[in-house]
């Protein structure tokens, strides 16, 4: 019998710890008000903090310098494609306030760190917790095990007092960000979110936000009729649809039954009486052609119309179809019966028109019978289908080159600089997530795999962290203070509010945009959930990704860099 309240009963099994805690910290995570929770990441680290206290079970580094180097390259690859595209013209007045953001919240938090005398760990805590990037821990304890003349137990607990003053300024942080960016703002400059948000989408001509209506409208619709009309009688099924094209309808026939059995047709298949045909057809076009009038009755044919059908993705690489728009590309021979279901750009869903022009690497989902989507996809590009199968030897080695361009250092004042393995590990993850983005019939990484490296990595991470931090919390909190959380709250509040007058009176952005700009910009998640529910719509996250990509990187990074100017 396991005595699970005697305190060393974990002592010879730290892996059994690790596992309870992340139980836990989950549990503990989906605490929330409205839409600001803690976080599985924060409660990870909180309850590690507590059961390290209690336990004093320390875990092996490795364990944690593993999962957290899994989780750099998982974020940089998340967060690759949207990175380097916002560098491109059309996102550098979001990249801009991204950067403002970040600079200023790494100036405050250095201020305060010197004014309060905090050493690397709580200065890089406080840096943490403030900007909501939890990434700060583990990049922050890297560097401190670099600084030249810290003894062994002194760069522990620098590294220590990470976590703690992360854990202290980390959920008022996230609550100031979102109450801040989702209330206290458009209530200060009078300005309503969902109707300046419903404008704005009525203007980009954006899906509507309400996903039970969105999802109940089938676009492409297939229904089966019997062939009445004696006009139609005779025709062939290439001069039914020629003629419906010259109309501006897209309505096919894919399918044909003829004396109580299912043919073989071809494009030049003439219709008889009392054929049983399949339409498949966009919904607009079926109801302007009506075709209870033009063929006949409709029945329900659930053989005819049950045939196998195919979604497939498909990767832009013909130079015959690169450049051309949405609607010269469905007026191709190859596309009759074949729908564009969505487009994803630099691994993002990219809402298109029919005025969208098709970019090398654009990936496409065609849909349609799977006799017509196959030749379709061809011509078009190479085709992806869907794998479940992570490619270990694209993360492996990404991970193997990302740790060794992080090796090397300069030496700069007796001080070695150097991105570190785990900084290494984030440039190439986001490297190699462009390189998908722009390829993506290479290095697949579907997202189960994101999603373990990614939430479930940093978990693991964080819970190693709280756990080897835990008997010095107590210590380390007292040694903090409440002046912490001040600060904390100050360092978060400052940069929102340099980043907004930036971004409304310089840069004039879009309210709705704008919010979603900064929630990025400082990666505050909850932010973004809280503005879109004040919001009732999707538009503020049109700000959101690109900020949120330039933060991840640039608040990482800081972790590193508050370590040095605080040494």
């Amino acid at each position: 019998m396991i005595d699970f309240l005697n305190r060393n009963v974990f002592q010879p099994y730290p892996e059994l710890l690790v596992f309870l805690t992340v139980a836990l910290g989950f549990l503990v995570g989906r605490l929330h008000w409205r839409t600001i929770a803690l976080g599985s990441v924060t409660g990870c680290l909180v309850v590690g903090l507590l059961l390290g206290n209690w336990t004093e079970v320390q875990v092996d580094g490795t364990v944690k310098s593993l999962f957290f180097v899994l989780f750099l390259f998982a974020l940089g690859y998340k967060v690759g494609p949207q990175f380097f595209r916002g560098l491109r013209t059309d996102g550098l007045p979001q990249v801009l306030n991204a950067v403002v953001v970040c600079v200023t919240g790494l100036l405050v938090c250095w201020a305060f760190a010197a004014l309060l005398g905090y050493g690397p760990g709580l200065s890089a805590g406080l840096l943490g917790g403030a900007l909501t990037q939890s990434a700060v821990i583990g990049v922050a304890q890297d560097a401190i095990a670099t600084l030249p003349g810290l003894s062994s137990s002194a760069a522990k607990d620098e590294g220590n007092l990470v976590a703690i003053g992360y854990a202290v300024t980390y959920p008022l942080g996230t609550i100031l960000c979102a109450i801040m960016l989702a209330d206290v703002l458009p209530k200060l400059y009078k300005k309503d979110l969902a109707p300046e948000s419903a404008a704005l989408a009525e203007e980009l001509d954006a899906p509507e936000a309400d996903p039970d209506l969105h999802e109940g409208y089938y676009e492409v619709v297939l229904r089966a009729y019997t062939v009445e009309r004696p006009d139609l009688v005779g025709r062939t099924i290439e001069d039914f649809e020629n003629q419906q094209k010259e109309l501006g309808r897209r309505i096919y026939i894919t399918r044909v039954r003829r004396d109580g059995r299912i043919v073989e047709h071809t494009q030049r298949t003439a219709l008889a009486h009392g054929d049983v045909i399949a339409v498949s057809a966009l919904r607009t076009s079926l109801v302007d052609y009506d075709p209870r009038t033009h063929i006949g009755g409709e029945t329900d044919d659930v053989e005819l119309l049950g045939y196998r059908t195919e979604s497939l993705h498909v990767v832009a690489s013909e130079k015959a179809q690169l450049g051309r728009t949405v609607a010269q590309l469905r007026s191709e021979p190859f596309m009759v019966g074949v729908y564009i279901e969505r487009i994803y750009r630099s691994g993002a869903e990219f809402p298109y028109r029919l005025s969208t022009r098709i970019d090398r690497g654009d990936t496409l989902v065609l849909t349609g019978p799977k006799r017509l989507v196959d030749p379709a996809g061809a011509a078009i590009g190479t085709p992806v289908p869907t794998s479940f199968a992570t490619d270990m030897i694209w993360v492996g080695l990404g991970v193997f080159l990302g740790g060794c361009i992080g090796i090397p250092a300069l030496t700069v004042g007796g001080v070695p600089i150097s991105l570190s393995t785990s900084g290494g590990a984030l440039i190439m993850g986001l490297v190699f997530g462009w390189i998908r983005g722009k390829y993506p019939t290479y290095g697949n990484v579907p997202p189960g795999a994101q999603w373990f490296m990614d939430t479930l990595g940093l978990c693991l991470f964080v819970a190693v962290v709280g756990i080897n931090a835990g008997p010095s919390f107590t210590s380390g909190l007292s040694q903090a203070g409440w002046g912490l959380l001040l600060f904390g709250a100050v360092a978060t509040v400052v940069p929102l509010a340099v980043g907004f007058l930036f971004g409304h009176y310089v840069q004039k952005l879009r309210f709705p945009v704008l919010m979603g700009v900064l929630a990025g910009g400082q990666t505050t998640t909850a932010a973004i959930g809280a503005i879109n529910e004040a919001s009732r719509s999707q538009v503020p996250t049109l700000g959101y990704t690109i900020p949120y990509a330039v933060g991840n990187v640039l608040l990482t990074i800081w972790g590193a860099v508050i370590v040095l100017l605080r040494h």
